[in-house]
C-alpha cells in the first residue's frame, strides 16, 4: 500500500512552513524597497556568506552554470585548452567547458566517494591542460591536498564545482581547515532551491581568495564593466536578485543546524539499513564531513531498478543521479575514451538516492528503511 500522503524527496514546504515569519519579513522588506536588482541585500548576503566560508571574496550570480562559465572565462583560457572533470557529475560542468569552446578531458571517479580519482587525474595532464574541476558530489569532497599538488607542480588552475557541498569541511594533512570551495582558485555553487542551500527560484555564487580575480568575475558578471558603460572585457549579465538574496540572508543562518539535522537523518539511515549485503551505504572521506545533499547508496546484485519500483509503490520516492556518465552522452562521446571509465559506468547502474532533507522524521525515516529491508528479506 502506497504511503499517503507520499513521502517528498526534499520538503521546502515544510522547511519554509518552520520559517515562515522571517522569510515574510524579508520578502516584504525586499519588495517594498524596490530595489531589485543590486539592492543592498544583495550585498549583505555575499559579505555574510564570505564570512561563513571565511573567505575574503564572493561574488554572487545568476545560476550555479554560470558561476562555472564565469569562473572559466576569468582564467583567461583560450579556445582548445583542456579543462579535467569527472565523467560522473551533471552535466553543467563539462557543458560549460564546451561552450566556452574549450575541450572537456573527462576521467573516471573514486568507487567509494564517486569523486574525481587523483591519479586519472594525473594521467590525463597533457601540455595543453589549463584547469582542474573537481565536483564535489552529493555532499562531500574531492581529496583536494593531492589536487592542488598535482595543479602546483603542472600549472593549472583549480576551480571548484561546490553546488552540492556547500558547507562541508576539509582538512589538510597539517590539521588545517578549510571550507570546500574555499580551496581551489575559484569555489562555484549554487542556490537552486532543493540545494542544501536554496533560494525560491535561481541563483548561485563564485568564493576566491584573489583580490585580481573576485574583481575580473565581478567585472565579467556585469557585462564586463567595472565602471557603467566601460567595457572592459567581454562579459555576460549573471546577476543574483534582491529577492533570491533576501531569502538568502534568512536560509543562511539556519544552515548550520540543517546541516546537522542531515548528519543525523544520514546517520539513522546508515543504522535502518544495517545487515543488507545489497545495499552499501554512503562511505565518508576521512579528510573532511558530509553535509548530504544526497544520501545515495550503492544497490548491488543488479537489484538497483526493482528497488526503485519498490519503494515507487510504496509511495517513497528515489533518483538516480546519474543515469548516464557524460562519456556516454551523445552531446559529448566524439572522443574516443577507449574502454571508458569502468567506475563510472558501474555507479551510473548501482547508485539511488533516497529522501533527504532536515525535515526528515524519523518514523518516516523507518517506513523507507523498513521498506528496503522487507524488498531484500
Amino acid at each position: 500500500m502506497a504511503f499517503n500522503p507520499p513521502i517528498p524527496m526534499v520538503d521546502l514546504k515544510t522547511q519554509h512552513g518552520r520559517i515562515r515569519s522571517e522569510l515574510d519579513k524579508a520578502l516584504l522588506a525586499s519588495a517594498h524597497a524596490g530595489r531589485f536588482i543590486n539592492g543592498p541585500e544583495v550585498a549583505v548576503f555575499a559579505a555574510e556568506l564570505a564570512d561563513y566560508l571565511q573567505v575574503e571574496h564572493v561574488i554572487p550570480c545568476a545560476n550555479g552554470t554560470d558561476a562555472l562559465q564565469i569562473a572559466l572565462m576569468a582564467l583567461g583560457l583560450k579556445p582548445g585548452d583542456e579543462v579535467i572533470t569527472a565523467s560522473f557529475t551533471y552535466v553543467a560542468t563539462a557543458e560549460v567547458i564546451a561552450l566556452l569552446q574549450l575541450k572537456p578531458v573527462l576521467v573516471d571517479v573514486h568507487p567509494d566517494h564517486f569523486t574525481l580519482d587523483v591519479d586519472q587525474v594525473a594521467a590525463a595532464i597533457t601540455s595543453r591542460s589549463k584547469a582542474i574541476i573537481p565536483v564535489h558530489l552529493y555532499g562531500q569532497g574531492a581529496d583536494m591536498e593531492p589536487l592542488m599538488a598535482l595543479a602546483d607542480k603542472h600549472g593549472l588552475f583549480v576551480v571548484e564545482d561546490n553546488a552540492q557541498a556547500l558547507g562541508a569541511d576539509y582538512q589538510f594533512s597539517s590539521g588545517i581547515q578549510a571550507k570546500l570551495g574555499t580551496v581551489g582558485h575559484i569555489g562555484c555553487t549554487s542556490f537552486f532551491p532543493s540545494k542544501n542551500l536554496g533560494c525560491m527560484g535561481d541563483g548561485g555564487a563564485l568564493f576566491t581568495r584573489d583580490q585580481a580575480l573576485a574583481d575580473r568575475i565581478a567585472m565579467i558578471a556585469n557585462h564586463g564593466q567595472s565602471v557603467k558603460y566601460q567595457h572592459d572585457v567581454v562579459g555576460c549579465n549573471s546577476r543574483l536578485d534582491s529577492i533570491q538574496a533576501a531569502v538568502l540572508q534568512v536560509k543562511l543562518k539556519h544552515l548550520p543546524a540543517w546541516t546537522l539535522a542531515r548528519q543525523q537523518v544520514a546517520d539513522r539511515y546508515d543504522v535502518g539499513l544495517t545487515g543488507l549485503d545489497q545495499v552499501a551505504v554512503p562511505a565518508r572521506i576521512t579528510q573532511g564531513s558530509h553535509v548530504f545533499h544526497q544520501y545515495t547508496i550503492k544497490v548491488l546484485d543488479g537489484q538497483r531498478n526493482a528497488l526503485k519500483q519498490c519503494l515507487a509503490d510504496a509511495g517513497i520516492p528515489s533518483m538516480i543521479y546519474y543515469p548516464i556518465p557524460l562519456h556516454k552522452q551523445k552531446a559529448y562521446a566524439s572522443v574516443d575514451y577507449g574502454a571508458g571509465f569502468p567506475i563510472s559506468e558501474q555507479l551510473s547502474e548501482v547508485v539511488l538516492s533516497l529522501p533527504m532533507h532536515p525535515e526528515l522524521d524519523e518514523s518516516t525515516q523507518h517506513i523507507i528503511t523498513q521498506t528496503i529491508q522487507n524488498f531484500f528479506s
